[in-house]
Parts: C-alpha cells; structure tokens; sequence
C-alpha cells in the first residue's frame, strides 16, 4: 500500500485532536487521582503533589510545567510552545471540572489501572500527531525523537518508571505496581503507533 507523504492536518482537524486528546487526558488523570494510582511525567509530578500536600492537580500541572516552555521555544519553535501551553491548560481545565462532570460509587483499581493508561496514551497520541505536547517531558521526548530518531515512547516510559519508583514514599506497594503496569500500557501506546513512517500527518 502507497503511503502518501506530507498530508497536512486543517485547523478544524487541529482543534478537533485538541479537545478530543485534551478530555481524554483529563479523563485518565481523574481516574488516576480517584483510584489513588500515579501516571510519570509532568502529571505524575503534580499527583504526588495533590496526594502529599493537598494541591489539587490542576494547580499543580500548571505550575511544573511552565519552565519547559523555555526549552520548547528554543528547540521547537513558538507555535509548538503555543499549542502545547494550550493543551496543557485545557488538560488542567478539564481535570478540574470531570469531576464535577462525572463520579464513580465503584472504581477497581486495576481497571482502573488499565483504562487510565489506556486514554491518557491515545489522547498523547492524538496531541503528539497534530505537533502539540503536554509539556515537560512531552517536549523532552519530541526533541530526541525528531532529533537524534529515540522514539518517544520508548525514553517517556524509562523516565516515568524513574518517577514511580519514587513514588514509593506515596503509594502502597499494590498501588505503585497499578501504576507502573498503567505506565506500561501508556508508553506501548506511543512507542507502537508514534514513530518515523507511521504518520506522516503535519500541522
């Protein structure tokens, strides 16, 4: 089968991946935060955070994030920065008003496990296809993928069984091997589907 290159994406498809990608995450974090189960990156961070001090997640996700914009604009330019400050916010808005949105009387933690890696992969996926991140080590993992051909997936995944491993302060030993099997998932997601040649959708 032929594959055609260079099939730009139009703002409606953007904004579409934006929304989409964005709710799915959130939806993921809600999950995480309700099951008392971790995700790595930038949204884990924030997740100790809540769990130690209290912090609701989208004050916190908000807060880590802003000094990797820096390096965004450096690396990759203005308009990627903008996007992923925009899906960054989103995802930060929309964690916020889920919960008022939706609620769970009975949550198994691995289920729980399972879907939650599950949607915030596919809404990364969606996000990384239309060039916008969700900050952090988002940024990071583009940067090397585009630069020197690591793949995405593959260097989130190390850096985030880094992060859950010290987590272990916080979650108890079930909780944190949930969250690495949910890590796990995640990063499959984007290491099998996010690659050179897979895609060649740009924005």
């Amino acid at each position: 089968m032929e594959i055609v290159a260079n099939q730009k994406h139009g703002i409606h498809e953007d904004v579409i991946a934006l929304s989409l990608g964005t709710l799915m995450v959130a939806l993921g974090v809600t999950i995480y935060s309700k099951a008392t189960l971790l995700v790595g990156g930038m949204a884990g961070m924030a997740l100790i955070v809540q769990y130690t001090s209290g912090m609701n997640f989208w004050i916190g996700f908000s807060l880590i994030n802003l000094p990797f914009y820096l390096l965004g604009v450096r690396q990759l330019g203005w308009v990627f920065v903008l996007r992923t400050f925009l899906a960054v916010s989103l995802v930060s808005l929309f964690s916020r008003l889920t919960g008022e949105w939706i609620d769970f009387s009975f949550l198994n933690a691995t289920y729980a496990a399972v879907m939650a890696g599950t949607l915030c992969g596919t809404g990364l996926l969606m996000l990384f296809r239309h060039r916008t991140g969700l900050g952090g080590l988002n940024i990071l993992a583009i940067l090397l993928q585009e630069r020197f051909g690591l793949r995405a997936g593959y260097f989130q995944l190390a850096v985030d069984l880094a992060i859950l491993c010290a987590a272990f302060f916080v979650l108890s030993p079930g909780r944190l091997m949930l969250s690495v099997l949910s890590a796990i998932i995640l990063n499959m997601i984007l290491a099998i589907n996010h690659r050179p040649g897979r895609y060649l959708g740009v924005s």
